[in-house]
């Protein structure tokens, strides 16, 4: 693990993070090939809106090539995603247009755009139980070594710190080897959405006591 360091975000580390999004984009595969047209489209919405409002919940993990990875967390969703609405969503909805025609032939860049314009603020319930929100991604060369794992623990600890009852995530169903991943650190699965290559999966963690889950 020797080179590898796990710190708080700070300013300057939006193009390193974006770069994990879209390295990691496409159901925790590269996506670079699926965005060459906007390469920080989904790096604008799961990635800036946390560090921007969320900065002592952001964790970057870097080595001596740069960023590989990034752990980032909510405290409260509903009041992020509002926040987001007021301060964040009118800057892509004026800079990027929302695309138009068939929907079935819309690039994926041109989908998440569409996101810009129609967000998806889905909470699962009990929203009492899990209000704060996390996700994380690495690239591939820090995969494997537990970083993944020390990651979420610290962005948990510093929410549980905070008072948050409990957590929830959404991951793709396609991800199957996150799924298990995210049951290894006790969350368990609360609900799904969607169908398809758009089918996702909500997994929740109480953290009123580190040993319940």
């Amino acid at each position: 693990m020797s080179g590898f360091t796990i710190r708080l975000a700070r300013p300057g580390d939006e193009r390193g993070a974006y770069y994990v999004c879209l390295k990691t984009g496409d159901h925790g595969n590269d996506g670079e090939p699926f965005y060459r047209e906007d390469p920080d489209a989904l790096g604008r919405i799961y990635v800036g809106p946390y560090l921007a409002f969320e900065p002592d919940l952001s964790f970057i993990l870097e080595d001596e090539q740069g960023i590989c990875g990034y752990a980032l967390g909510a405290f409260d969703s509903r009041a992020f995603f509002a926040r987001y609405d007021a301060e964040w969503r009118p800057k892509l909805c004026a800079q990027f247009h929302e695309p138009t025609g068939d929907r079935n032939r819309w690039t994926r860049v041109q989908h998440v755009h569409f996101c810009y314009h129609h967000p998806d603020y889905f909470c699962p319930e009990p929203y009492e139980s899990y209000p704060s929100h996390l996700h994380i991604d690495l690239l591939e060369r820090a995969r494997g070594r537990g970083f993944g794992r020390r990651m979420l623990e610290r962005v948990i600890d510093n929410l549980r710190q905070r008072g948050s009852p409990g957590a929830h995530l959404c991951m793709s169903a396609l991800n199957t080897p996150a799924f298990g991943f995210y049951q290894r650190l006790g969350f368990r699965e609360l609900t799904r959405t969607g169908s398809g290559t758009d089918d996702c999966i909500y997994m929740g963690k109480s953290l009123r006591d580190q040993n319940q889950t």
